[in-house]
């Protein structure tokens, strides 16, 4: 911003703003009180907050409450503010008024400044921008609006595409058995098929959860105003703006049931919150399973081998590491944190009204976009490329003692121990050591002990 300055008024009195910022007053005011963080409200809660004052312009003058000229300048002045081009001049911290007051004033002004250009309007902030509205209805209405569009427009088909390229590999993997693990010891084999069947129908899962959290959060609190009663409102005023959003968005917005709930309660953002941490619990163990089957080459599992992508040490050449999941494990941890925030904040509806709304948007809208986008890299760079190492399985495989768990229904339990151990005291294959210790025959051990028979059940004939 420019050096120069001018002077602005509000109901304080006046104060100098830079000369080329398209806010007022009221905006300075909260840049000057809120020196705290650097950082500033997320671009998709700026978009929400023009499309939100668009719908409220297009719906005030449906109402013949504000004059066509005006509300046409609104609606072109918030169009530019939806679209990105003006989130320069949305200078405030954050860590704010917990109503996001300074945020709203903030679009009034930006919003007021672009339609009063080249004309005699005299659109105001407060008066035609603001019209039939409150910060209190008008944040957390963003707050939803921006969250339900970045999980309809980015999440839910990021995931529809990992689930998507988990399913194309497993068929491509479907008869590669391999060693399964529970308490990271040997256990009994699984195929590649079913290990990554088990991840796809994970993400699926936690597509439904989402969607049915989505539900509740498009239900918005526009038209309450200050504490839900709707007060300097037209009582058609907030179902038209959901009827707006929802042309304008192609999502299912609509006015809720009850406007108190929508103002004093985070309840639906909380609610998305932690369907977002399940699915980071479930990128994690994914992520996690990727890294311990990569782990090696020579002293680790080493079943598989990532697409390298970059050199992994600055002193040891050649090493290369598991950098997709170990990103995709970082952006978990950082959504399990944000809904502690989120979890917290959720809990300060005080009376009639929540106040730590800004950091609930900057929290649940990170999550939602760093989700977003680890999603798409873990189905691309990481699950969609790797190779299957099968020497290593099938060795494993020969080896692995906890076969004889097969012949359990054959010789009992008490032998199938004795020749376990003994497999594992000699590192014999366990069909060799059953040879020995049993009187079953060759061809029977060949069919009892096959690890693709066993991992569809091993039914006996």
């Amino acid at each position: 911003m420019t050096a120069e300055f001018r002077t602005e008024r509000d109901s304080m009195g006046e104060l100098q703003v830079p000369a080329d910022a398209w806010w007022g007053a009221q905006t300075q005011r909260a840049v000057q009180n809120f020196p705290i963080s650097g950082l500033t409200m997320p671009s998709g809660f700026i978009r929400a907050l023009g499309l939100i004052k668009e719908a409220a312009a297009r719906a005030n003058r449906e109402l013949g409450l504000l004059d066509a000229d005006r509300a046409a300048a609104i609606e072109a002045a918030a169009r530019r503010v939806a679209a990105g081009e003006v989130d320069r001049h949305f200078p405030i911290d954050v860590f704010q008024t917990g109503s996001g007051t300074s945020t709203n004033m903030n679009a009034n002004e930006v919003i007021a400044h672009l339609a009063n250009e080249g004309n005699e309007l005299g659109v105001h902030p407060n008066d035609h921008v603001n019209m039939g509205q409150s910060s209190n209805d008008v944040i957390p209405t963003a707050i939803q609006v921006s969250a339900s569009m970045a999980a309809t427009d980015g999440l839910i088909p990021a995931l529809r595409h990992l689930a998507e390229t988990l399913d194309i590999k497993a068929e491509e993997l479907d008869g590669v058995a391999k060693t399964g693990r529970t308490h990271l010891m040997d256990a009994m084999p699984v195929t590649f098929a079913q290990e990554l069947g088990c991840w796809s129908s994970q993400v699926r899962s936690n597509i439904k959860r989402i969607k049915s959290a989505l539900k509740r959060l498009r239900r918005l609190p526009q038209g309450g105003t200050a504490v839900g009663t709707g007060i300097n409102a037209h009582p058609e005023f907030g179902t038209r703006v959901a009827a707006a959003l929802r042309e304008t968005t192609g999502v299912k917005f609509r006015s809720a049931d009850n406007l108190f709930e929508g103002i004093s309660s985070q309840d639906p953002a909380v609610e998305l919150s932690g369907q977002l941490k399940t699915l980071a619990c479930s990128l994690m163990k994914m992520a996690n399973d990727l890294r311990l089957m990569n782990s090696g080459p020579l002293a680790g599992i080493g079943e598989i081998e990532l697409t390298a992508l970059q050199p992994g040490s600055s002193i040891m050449p050649g090493k290369v590491n598991p950098v997709i999941p170990e990103a995709v494990c970082m952006v978990c941890a950082q959504v399990i944190g944000n809904d502690s925030t989120i979890t917290v904040a959720g809990q300060s509806g005080l009376f009639q009204l929540n106040v730590m709304l800004p950091v609930v948007a900057q929290n649940l809208l990170q999550s939602v976009e760093i989700l977003t986008n680890a999603s798409q890299l873990l189905a691309d760079s990481a699950i969609a490329g790797f190779r299957v190492r099968e020497d290593v399985i099938r060795s494993a495989l020969e080896r692995n003692p906890i076969l004889v768990t097969a012949l359990n229904p054959v010789i009992g339990y008490e032998l199938g121990a004795k020749t376990a151990k003994e497999a594992y005291r000699q590192g014999r294959p366990i069909k060799d050591v059953a040879r020995e210790m049993t009187d079953l025959s060759d061809e029977e051990l060949d069919r009892l002990l096959d690890p693709l028979n066993i991992t569809r059940g091993g039914i006996l004939e």
